[in-house]
């Protein structure tokens, strides 16, 4: 084989390098949270997160998994026969091509979102795709990560979660919230960390100061508890 074919070989053979993703898991199960709640869902869960919130549910997606590729990813959702697709982690942006991975199930007509802690930048994030951004209160340990600009690139379909594990977190994201003018941009989330803060008093807590926020539960927490593919 000559030089300029060798040279052609190795450029045609890239993309498949190229188009990887290493997954911890893809499960078909219902939806617990955030604006498609209750749906029938796909969840492909990308492997890796540079964050380390106390209160993790998932930090067995922090190492391992497999890598796969993009085509194959696609196959396995499309087996499921749902129109939504979850794409979360970990941190899935942590994972450079999960931006292709985001374009190709948009082109294939599903209805996305994404999971992402609001720590790593979602300007690139395709606008079709439902981002639902955490910002990180204090009492997750990583409230020094948040990448405020990232507000800058929310949508209206959008939406901005805050976990809360005391009434000091409370304040916190309530004041964020107003301070950024959270809720005029997008739909704001406020969920209790199981364990640490009574559903009750976070719902008597956002009545009491009238906010503009949704409160929430993690419906899979509730049918499932923490396991593994649900």
């Amino acid at each position: 084989m000559s030089e300029g074919n060798a040279t052609v070989a190795s450029t045609t053979s890239a993309p498949a390098t190229a188009e990887r993703l290493r997954i911890t898991e893809i499960f078909h199960s219902i939806q617990g949270e955030a604006d498609a709640i209750g749906w029938r869902t796909v969840f492909v869960r990308l492997t890796g997160c540079p964050l380390r919130c106390v209160w993790c549910d998932t930090e067995y997606s922090f190492y391992g998994g497999g890598w796969r590729d993009i085509d194959d990813i696609l196959a396995e959702v499309a087996s499921h026969g749902a129109r939504h697709v979850c794409v979360t982690g970990g941190e899935p942006l942590a994972q450079k091509r999960c931006l292709i991975l985001l374009q190709r199930l948009c082109d294939a007509g599903y209805d996305v979102s994404l999971e992402t802690s609001g720590a790593l930048d979602v300007a690139a994030v395709d606008p079709r795709v439902r981002k639902v951004m955490d910002l990180k209160a204090p009492g997750s340990g990583e409230s020094a990560r948040n990448l405020w600009s990232n507000l800058q690139h929310l949508l209206p379909h959008d939406q901005v979660k805050f976990v809360l594990a005391s009434r000091a977190d409370y304040e916190w994201a309530r004041e964020a919230v107003a301070g950024h003018a959270i809720d005029r941009r997008c739909m704001v989330l406020f969920s209790p960390v199981h364990g640490k803060v009574n559903p009750r008093e976070l719902a008597e807590w956002i009545i009491e100061d009238k906010l503009p926020v949704r409160f929430q539960l993690q419906l899979h927490k509730l049918l499932w508890n923490d396991a593994p593919g649900h």
